[in-house]
């Protein structure tokens, strides 16, 4: 079963940020925390689930996404704060 997420991986608290879109959350946060996909998280150590939202359609997640990168890294950190303010790495409740 497909469910479109949008979500934020981290190196550490107040650190590197990568935002993300997937239909599978555990599969794509699993990826990234062991380095499998290559590329930015990998380089730059980003393993930390620290933020994420699902929806109804990838259409929706999509878009959500392009709004997320465009805007400000303060406007990142206010979404991971607001729902996540330990920082924790959420990849546990997933799984």
């Amino acid at each position: 079963m497909k469910n479109p997420c949008v979500y934020i991986m981290a190196n550490q608290r107040n650190g590197t940020l990568y935002t993300g879109v997937t239909s599978n959350l555990s599969q794509r946060a699993y990826q990234h925390r062991e380095s499998l996909l290559g590329g930015f998280t990998a380089r730059y150590g980003c393993k930390l689930l620290v933020w994420y939202e699902y929806y109804d359609t990838m259409t929706d997640a999509i878009g959500r996404e392009k709004q997320i990168k465009a805007g400000s890294r303060r406007k990142k950190l206010e979404l991971i704060e607001a729902f996540n303010s330990d920082w924790r790495d959420l990849y546990a409740d997933l799984i």
